[in-house]
C-alpha cells in the first residue's frame, strides 16, 4: 500500500537531507549571534524537567482541544474506549511509524533516548502518506485514528524544546497543526467536505504565524520549506500512481496544506536548533549519521510494513463489526447463512434443473413430424383401424373386428386435415348443420336420407332431427317416451342416458333441451362416420361396440338405456348382452326398446320378441310400459330394473345365475363379457378421500368453481362461445365439468384405468364419463374435441409409457384452434410446451410456482408437408 512505498530514500535524498541540515545548522548559529548581541539575556539550551512536563501539560491540552474539534467526524455511536480498542490493534504499526517520523526529521536529541524514556516522537513527516475513512477514523492501511491522548504522550518529547516565551496563541496553533498532520499527513484527506474546508483555513492560518511572528526567520527559512514541499509533492504522485481516487481539487487542497503545515514543522526546528547554541559541527555530524542509520533501517523495515498493514486491515474491519453489532448479533453474524426454501436457488441447482430440461426435451425438439401414412387417413383411428391385428382374428362372430386393437406402441404420426377444413359452426346452430368438408361422407345420406338421419345440402350436412324410429323428430319422440312412462322424468329422476346404436346421436342432441345428459355410442361400420357426424354436431359420442368384452363404465350407473333399432341380438346367448346392460342400469331404472319384434307381428320379430319376453322376466325386470307411436308409426316396451335383491332370491331357476362375489361390476378393462346378474349393492359409497361422498362433492366443486371462476374463464383469453365438446384428461370426482355446468358445454370425465376409481362417484353426480389407458388411443375420430384439460396426468402417465405418442393423441383428438390447458409439474410443462412448439402449436399462457405449473396452449392448422 502507499504507506510502505512512500517511505523509500534513495542517495540523492540522503546527499539532500546533509546539505539541507548543513546550511540550516550554519543559518541557525548566525542567527544565534545576532540574537546574542541584541538580547540582554540568553535562554539556557537545555529546560529543566520541571519545564518539560509543564510545557507537555500545555501541548497536552491544546491536542485535547484539538480533537475535541475534530471528533465529530467519528460516528456518534463511538466511544473513547472504541478508539482506544482501535489503537491497540494497530500499535506495532504505529509505534513503527512514529519511530520512522522522529528519526527522519532529526527531532530527537540521540537514538538511545526513545527506549529509555519510553516515549513516541511523531513530528511531522510530509513523505508520510496518510488517509482515513469518513465514518470510522480508520485509514487506508487499516490503521485507527490517534485519540487525543496519544497525541498527548506523542507530542511530549518534541514540544518540550520550544521557547516559553514563543508559546502562546503561537504554540496552541501549531499544536493544533500537529494534531492535524498527524491524522492528515501530506495524503488527501478522506474527511467530508466540511473538515477539508477547516483544514484549508488551518492552512492559510499557519502561514501567517509563524512562530513570534518573526518575519526575517520566516522568510530565510522559506527555501527550506519549499524543499520540503517538492518532497510532499513526490509523494503525492506516488499515492496517484497507487489507485488513490480523491478529486483533482481536494488534492491540490490537500498539497497545499501540507506544504504550509511543512513550512511550520520546518519553523519549530530552526527554533530548537537557535536554543541548542552549545552544540557544535560534531553534533550535526552526529545527527547525520544517525538520519543515514535510520534511512537503512526502513528501507529494510517495507517488508515488514506491509504485512502489519494488511493484519491491521482485518483487524480494523473485525473492530468495526465489534463496533457496530451487540453481542448478540455478533454472535449470529459468525453462524453459517441459510437461505429458506425457495427464497433463493445456487447455480448448481439452476444448473442441474435446467440440463434436466434440455436432456428431456431434446429428443423432443430434433423430432421430425410426418404425417400417418394409412387406410384411413383423415379419419383415423389408432386402436379401431390396426388392419394387422384385425387380419389376424380368428372371427369376427362377435363383433370382435369392431373392437379395440390397440398397437403396442401409440403411433408419433399426425392424422391429415381434410381437404377444405373450417373452423366448425358454433352450437346450437351445429345440432342442425355441419360444414361438409369437415366431414366429406355422404353414403349415410344416401341410405338414410328418407329416414331424416342427414341430408347434403350445398356446402352443408343438414341434420333433420330424425332417426330410424323418429323420423318425425327426436323431440316429438321423447316426449312420447316420456307420456308413457312419467316416472322417467327427463332431466329430474332421469339425468344420463345411454343410447345404443346412436346413429348420428340425435336422440341424445335433443335430450339437451330436457336438461338430460346422454353417452352416445356406435361402432366403426358401414354406417360411415356416424359418432363422426355427432361429435361434429357438438353431441357426447364415442365409437364402441356390444361384442366380447364389457362397456368402459362402471355398473349401475345409467338411469335410462335407449335402443332404437340398434340391431342388437339380446336375446341370444343366453342374453348376454342384455346382461351386459342390466349390469350398467341402476337398481329401478329403464330400458326402452323401440324396435320392430315390439309392434311387428312377423315370425322372425315373434320369436325375437318372444326370447326377449322370457329373458327380461328371469332377470326380474318388469315392462311397465308398450305404446304404440301413431306420428313415426313405431312402437316401444319399456322395461324396469329392480330395485333391491328380493326378486333374485325368490326366483325358482337361477338362470342366468348370480354372478359369483369376487365379480367385481366395476371392473371393466379387457374383461370379457359373461352371462350373470350381478347382485344389487347395499351399503352407501364412500368417497375417495375417505370422506362421505356429499362431503367430497362440496370440497371439489368448491375448488373447481373458484379454479374455473379465476383463471380459465378469464385468464386464458378463451373464446368460451366457440367451445363445446371439452374433456378432462384426469377427472376425480368431475368437479371441472361441474364448474362448467352453467355454460354450453358438456365433458367427457376421463378417469385413467390406474387411478383410484372414482367414475361412479361422477355419475351419481348427474355427470358421465368413461374410463380409458392413456397409454393407447382414444375411442374417438380425430378433431372431435373443442379443449383438452389435463390435471397432472402427463406426470403420471410418464411412469408407465412415453409422453410423445400421448401427446400426438391429443392432437389427434383436438380440432385446429382447439385448446390444451395443463396443470402439472414444472418439468412436464416445459416438456409439453417443447412439444407444442416443435408442433407450430400457440404458446398462449404459461405459469409456474415453485414445482408446479400451468400451460395452456392451442392447435393450429399446421401439418408437415
Amino acid at each position: 500500500m502507499a504507506l510502505g512505498r512512500n517511505q523509500r530514500f534513495d542517495s540523492r535524498s540522503s546527499s539532500s537531507y546533509c546539505s539541507t541540515a548543513t546550511l540550516v545548522v550554519f543559518v541557525a548559529l548566525c542567527l544565534v549571534g545576532v540574537w546574542m548581541m541584541t538580547s540582554s539575556t540568553v535562554v539556557p539550551i537545555e529546560l529543566s524537567s520541571s519545564g518539560k512536563s509543564e510545557v507537555t501539560d500545555e501541548n497536552s491540552e491544546t491536542v485535547a482541544k484539538s480533537f475535541d474539534d475534530i471528533s465529530r467526524v467519528v460516528p456518534e455511536d463511538t466511544t473513547q474506549q472504541d478508539i482506544q480498542s482501535k489503537r491497540d490493534t494497530t500499535s506495532s504499526k504505529t509505534t513503527s511509524e512514529d519511530s520512522k517520523d522522529q528519526n527522519v526529521l532529526g527531532n530527537s536529541e540521540d537514538s538511545t533516548a526513545e527506549p529509555t524514556n519510553g516515549e513516541k516522537d511523531d513530528s511531522l513527516d510530509t513523505t508520510k502518506p496518510q488517509t482515513y475513512s469518513d465514518e470510522s477514523g480508520t485509514g487506508e492501511g487499516g490503521e485507527v485514528a490517534k485519540t487525543a491522548e496519544d497525541i498527548a504522550t506523542e507530542s511530549g518529547g518534541n514540544d518540550s524544546r520550544v521557547q516559553k516565551d514563543g508559546q502562546g496563541s503561537n504554540t496552541e496553533h501549531n499544536s493544533n497543526e500537529t494534531m492535524n498532520t498527524e491524522l492528515g499527513g501530506n495524503k488527501e484527506q478522506n474527511f467530508d467536505r466540511g473538515t477539508s474546508s477547516e483544514k484549508n483555513n488551518n492552512s492559510e492560518q499557519g502561514s501567517n504565524g509563524i512562530i513570534g511572528n518573526d518575519q526575517p526567520l520566516a522568510n530565510k527559512d522559506k527555501n527550506s520549506a519549499e524543499s520540503q514541499s517538492e518532497q510532499s509533492d513526490n509523494a503525492n504522485n506516488s499515492e496517484e500512481t497507487v489507485g488513490d481516487e480523491q478529486e483533482p481539487e481536494s488534492e491540490k487542497n490537500s498539497s497545499e496544506t501540507s506544504s504550509d503545515e511543512q513550512q511550520q514543522s520546518d519553523d519549530l526546528k530552526n527554533s530548537e536548533q537557535v536554543e541548542k547554541s552549545d552544540d557544535d559541527d560534531a553534533k550535526v555530524e552526529k545527527d547525520q549519521g544517525w538520519i543515514k542509520e535510520k534511512v537503512e533501517q526502513n528501507q529494510d523495515m517495507e517488508a515488514e510494513k506491509a504485512n502489519v498493514e494488511n493484519k491491521s486491515d482485518s483487524q480494523a474491519k473485525d473492530q468495526a463489526v465489534n463496533d457496530l453489532l451487540p453481542d448478540g448479533a455478533q454472535a449470529d453474524l459468525l453462524n453459517e447463512t441459510n437461505t429458506q426454501n425457495g427464497a433463493w436457488s445456487t447455480q448448481a441447482a439452476e444448473s442441474r434443473n435446467e440440463n434436466e430440461v434440455q436432456a428431456s426435451s431434446s429428443t423432443v425438439t430434433q423430432h421430425s413430424w410426418k404425417l400417418c401414412n394409412v387406410t384411413a387417413g383423415s379419419d383415423y383411428i389408432p386402436c379401431l383401424d390396426n388392419e394387422e391385428a384385425i387380419k389376424k382374428l380368428r372371427s369376427t362372430k362377435h363383433f370382435e373386428h369392431r373392437e379395440r386393437h390397440c398397437p403396442k406402441e401409440g403411433p408419433d404420426c399426425l392424422v391429415p386435415l381434410p381437404k377444405g377444413y373450417r373452423k366448425p359452426i358454433e352450437w346450437p346452430t351445429s345440432r342442425d348443420k355441419i360444414w361438409y368438408y369437415n366431414v366429406p361422407h355422404t353414403q349415410l345420406a344416401v341410405v338414410k336420407g328418407h329416414q331424416n338421419w342427414v341430408k347434403v345440402s350445398g356446402e352443408y350436412l343438414i341434420f333433420p332431427g330424425g332417426g330410424t324410429q323418429f323420423k318425425n323428430g327426436a323431440l316429438h319422440y321423447i316426449d312420447f317416451i316420456q307420456e308413457s312412462m312419467p316416472d322417467i322424468a327427463w332431466g329430474k329422476r332421469s339425468r344420463v342416458v345411454l343410447d345404443v346404436g346412436c346413429g348420428v346421436a340425435s336422440f341424445g342432441g335433443y335430450l339437451f333441451d330436457r336438461d338430460t345428459l346422454t353417452m352416445s355410442f356406435a361402432p366403426k361400420d358401414e354406417h360411415e362416420a356416424q359418432v363422426q357426424f355427432a361429435l361434429e354436431r357438438g353431441i357426447p359420442a364415442i365409437s364402441a361396440v356390444m361384442g366380447t368384452t364389457r362397456l368402459p363404465f362402471p355398473g349401475g350407473v345409467f338411469d335410462v338405456i335407449h335402443c332404437a333399432r340398434c340391431r342388437v341380438p339380446w336375446h341370444i346367448e343366453g342374453g348376454m348382452l342384455l346382461l351386459e346392460l342390466n349390469r350398467l342400469l341402476r337398481p329401478g331404472g329403464y330400458f326402452v326398446w323401440s324396435a320392430t319384434p315390439v309392434y311387428r307381428k312377423v315370425q322372425a320379430d315373434q320369436e325375437i320378441w318372444n326370447a326377449m319376453s322370457a329373458l327380461t322376466k328371469s332377470m326380474c325386470w318388469e315392462m311397465v310400459a308398450k305404446r304404440w307411436d301413431a306420428l313415426n308409426e313405431v312402437g316401444l316396451a319399456i322395461y324396469r330394473k329392480p330395485s333391491n335383491n328380493t326378486c333374485y332370491e325368490s326366483r325358482k331357476q337361477n338362470n342366468p345365475p348370480i354372478c359369483q362375489e369376487h365379480d367385481d361390476p366395476n371392473a371393466v378393462w379387457n374383461i370379457r363379457l359373461q352371462a350373470c346378474m350381478h347382485k344389487l349393492p347395499s351399503d352407501p359409497a364412500v368417497g375417495v378421500y375417505g370422506k362421505p361422498t356429499p362431503e367430497d362433492f362440496q370440497e371439489d366443486y368448491k375448488h373447481w368453481k373458484k379454479v374455473v371462476g379465476s383463471s380459465y374463464l378469464n385468464g386464458m383469453g378463451i373464446n368460451w362461445s366457440t367451445v363445446r365438446n371439452v374433456m378432462d384428461m384426469r377427472s376425480v370426482y368431475g368437479g371441472f365439468a361441474a364448474a362448467l355446468r352453467d355454460m354450453k358445454v358438456w365433458v367427457m370425465n376421463v378417469v385413467s384405468i390406474d387411478s383410484q376409481d372414482t367414475l361412479p362417484v361422477i355419475y351419481e353426480r348427474g355427470l358421465f364419463g368413461i374410463y380409458h389407458d392413456w397409454c393407447e388411443s382414444f375411442s374417438t375420430y380425430p378433431r372431435t374435441y373443442d379443449l383438452l384439460h389435463a390435471d397432472h396426468i402427463f406426470s403420471r402417465i410418464k411412469k408407465r409409457c412415453k409422453i410423445l405418442p400421448v401427446f400426438v393423441e391429443v392432437d389427434r383428438l383436438l380440432r385446429p384452434e382447439g385448446k390444451l390447458i395443463v396443470r402439472d409439474t414444472k418439468e412436464i410443462i416445459n416438456e409439453l410446451e417443447e412439444i407444442a412448439r416443435s408442433l407450430s402449436w400457440e404458446i398462449r399462457m404459461t405459469f409456474a410456482k415453485e414445482s408446479e405449473g400451468l400451460l395452456c396452449v392451442q392447435k393450429t392448422k399446421w401439418r408437415p408437408n
